[in-house]
């Protein structure tokens, strides 16, 4: 299933997805991301404390919704458009595992409104609403 990850533009230093559990196309899917102190990130991002910063919690979460949403649709590519109703519950810090999940609510032609979680040894890390487009390559 980490081949999925190959539907997204992204690679390295910023796939924010390591491994991808479910994906039911145009519906949901549901990716891991395991936090390292080699992540280069967390370098800068409070030195003496490291934490991973909420944007890129984002941007794993839009990356997660991406495979939901372009599962459906073969060769676009998964653009953030928007960040809704958007709440962090849980600093992330190295050694954390991060379940990251997104459901479609609904689609309406090249974009889609796409609930959002993420969540940390059973708690809740974030959680929103993110809308996508599909964009060309």
């Amino acid at each position: 299933m980490t081949t999925m990850t190959n539907a997204l533009p992204h690679r390295y230093p910023f796939l924010m997805i390591d491994r991808v559990l479910v994906v039911e196309p145009g519906r949901r899917a549901v990716a891991i991301k395991a936090i390292s102190l080699d992540d280069f990130f967390l370098g800068g991002h409070f030195p003496q404390s490291p934490s991973l910063p909420e944007a890129l919690i984002v941007e794993a979460l839009a990356q997660t919704g991406g495979l939901a949403m372009l599962s459906a649709k073969e060769g676009g590519m998964g653009m953030l458009v928007r960040v809704e109703e958007m709440q962090f519950a849980k600093t992330i810090r190295p050694g954390s595992l991060l379940t990251l999940s997104a459901e479609v609510e609904f689609s309406f032609g090249e974009m889609a409104k796409v609930r959002v979680k993420a969540e940390s040894e059973g708690e809740m890390v974030a959680q929103g609403i993110l809308v996508l487009a599909q964009g060309k390559r």
